[in-house]
């Protein structure tokens, strides 16, 4: 049914519930989205909807833009809009902190420690000589890299990530943690099914975005990429029994319900929120 989801349908559907529901519509890009965003609004005040994708939700944002619709507020993942310079073209428009929801909860301190606490060997989390959420994100960074070179806007490389085998892109020492960039590159070539895509060259790029050092690696690297990421680390490396048949669904799931109220509110788009509250006070969304 998402493919039938298209931004006009969105824009009318949420057009036709107007006539149940004067307060605000707060339209987010996913269903899980929609999930965490759902413990923390006001239901009786804001009602949620979840577009099946960032492009529809933005396109039926101008949709409802044009006819003057007022309490629309839409919350998008930034992705790689701050590496690139874009910013929000509409005050009913927000980003995440962070690339994406998932790096926002990922982000948050008391989330890890609650997820290493269900899934961690306290043994081999000692011998680790980092922050595991650190290791992560350095592992992950490659492969956001990697994805932002295949981006319309940076070198339009046009590749297919998703579904991609994780284990195949980490070193066969998979206690080592380390996302090999050759498998990496590899990998990706295999799942686009990409046979003229120049290994050597995109490599060169990746290393050469890795030296960088002004990125801020919370904005490049994907929530999802990482939760695979930790999948294998609690698997392979740090897990305690618990972590036995641990998939990524699931990590994201004891992830998203880790996530509670009082940590979002310490954030940038919790503030940005209320900002827009201010300026619609006749639609608020969070309980106050």
């Amino acid at each position: 049914m998402k493919q039938y989801l298209t931004p006009s349908r969105i824009a009318n559907d949420i057009r036709l519930k107007r006539t149940l529901h004067k307060g605000a519509f707060l339209l987010v890009e996913g269903d899980t989205d929609a999930r965490v965003f759902r413990r923390f609004i006001d239901s009786d005040s804001c009602n949620i909807v979840h577009a099946g994708g960032k492009e529809k939700a933005l396109d039926a944002l101008i949709i409802l833009e044009k006819d003057n619709f007022q309490g629309i507020l839409v919350i998008v993942d930034s992705d790689f809009w701050r590496l690139d310079g874009i910013k929000p073209g509409s005050m009913n428009l927000l980003l995440t902190d962070t690339h994406d929801l998932e790096t926002m909860i990922l982000s948050t301190p008391e989330v890890i420690e609650k997820a290493l606490s269900e899934f961690g060997s306290t043994r081999d989390l000692k011998k680790i000589p980092q922050p595991v959420i650190n290791m992560v994100l350095a592992n992950a960074l490659p492969i956001g890299y990697f994805r932002w070179l295949s981006s319309p806007l940076k070198d339009n490389l046009g590749l297919t990530f998703k579904n991609l085998p994780f284990e195949d892109i980490v070193d066969e020492d998979r206690a080592k943690f380390n996302v090999a960039i050759e498998k990496l590159i590899l990998t990706v070539k295999k799942n686009s099914n990409n046979v003229e895509l120049d290994e050597k060259k995109v490599k060169a790029r990746i290393e050469e975005l890795l030296k960088n050092k002004n990125h801020d690696p919370w904005q490049v690297c994907s929530g999802h990429d990482m939760v695979q990421l930790f999948t294998i680390g609690f698997c392979f490396v740090f897990g305690n029994r618990h972590a036995k048949g641990l998939n990524a669904e699931i990590l994201e799931r004891t992830l998203r319900m880790a996530y509670e109220y009082t940590y979002f509110r310490l954030t940038r788009l919790h503030s940005a929120v209320e900002d827009w509250e201010k300026k619609n006070p006749e639609f608020p969304v969070f309980k106050h």
